[in-house]
């Protein structure tokens, strides 16, 4: 909408459009430390951070992680391994390397970040060089009283949207659910695979309280959804050489049955998870508050205490 557009780019001074047309920027990708580190990025000056600006003395500091130089199965080897061929800006066997704004620019045989500079070069803590490609289900009932009725804000008059959030172990910051596409993996897939991970601790489940799980989350899943985002992440893993990517979808329980059904249970990465309700008062990982913003205003749920107020 053009009112998230305004407010996204009067708060990131530097910034592209998406796939939506809104205006975003990296700034927590400008932050040190990086994390899990004690790596301090070169500085980045505002009016330096687009590549169309000309910075001859840039000079920013290489970092990739040890857990990623240690060759997982989920990352890519060194730029400069021989046997290392990508094929950057298209679908690379089971790896999607294409980003979700089209084409971005290679140079030195290293993928270029398309928001721009970020003071670091490497992959830090991610995994492949360019895009990283993420899945973020956000899923959602309505606040309701002891007798079953929807809940309105005081101020607002809107109804209250509630999601379910996970405190992430890494950082300690609440946010969606959410994690990487596996490769050959379908968006769809991801999303309720992390979910049934992430907010329901699939992993730890018998075989047969994993049956009785996927039948209670098909209703939901198979449902009518929204996708509310497309496109880069403001991530603090973000580097100049490798960037996150996500695509942020809303599985909406109008009635909530279906998750009143289900115990939520944090793993995998959380360290706690719980139904938050949503207002501008959120803080979130990354653009997480962003997206959570997004699916109040297609629910027409409450947001602001001003309702007057952009942002």
């Amino acid at each position: 909408s053009n009112l998230s557009t305004s407010c996204w780019s009067r708060l990131h001074p530097v910034s592209m459009l998406n796939s939506y047309n809104v205006r975003f920027h990296h700034s927590k990708a400008l932050t040190s430390p990086y994390p899990g580190s004690h790596i301090e990025r070169s500085q980045v000056p505002e009016d330096k951070v687009g590549w169309l600006t000309e910075w001859e003395d840039y000079n920013p500091v290489e970092y990739t992680a040890k857990s990623v130089l240690a060759g997982p199965s989920w990352a890519d080897p060194q730029i400069n391994d021989e046997a290392f061929s990508p094929k950057f800006n298209e679908r690379d066997g089971e790896v999607e390397r294409k980003s979700l704004h089209g084409l971005y620019v290679v140079e030195n045989g290293r993928p270029r970040n398309p928001a721009g500079r970020t003071g670091l070069t490497g992959r830090g803590l991610l995994g492949r060089w360019g895009p990283n490609h993420a899945a973020d289900p956000i899923v959602t009932r309505w606040k309701r009283d002891r007798s079953g009725n929807k809940v309105a804000h005081s101020v607002s008059g809107k109804n209250i949207l509630q999601f379910v959030a996970i405190k992430r172990r890494d950082c300690g910051e609440w946010a969606i659910p959410g994690g990487m596409v596996d490769p050959g993996e379908k968006i769809t897939a991801t999303l309720k695979r992390e979910f049934e991970e992430e907010a329901l601790n699939s992993l730890q489940k018998s075989p047969e309280e994993k049956v009785k799980l996927e039948k209670q989350l098909q209703k939901l899943f198979s449902q009518e959804h929204l996708v509310v985002y497309r496109g880069y992440v403001d991530d603090p893993r973000n580097t100049d050489n490798a960037w996150m990517e996500t695509e942020a979808v809303n599985y909406h329980d109008e009635t909530g049955e279906t998750m009143d059904n289900l115990p939520l249970e944090a793993g995998d990465d959380a360290g706690v998870v719980k139904w938050v309700d949503i207002s501008e008062k959120l803080e979130l990982y990354a653009s997480h508050s962003y997206f959570i913003r997004l699916v109040t205003e297609k629910r027409g749920a409450h947001w602001s205490e001003d309702p007057g107020s952009e942002c």
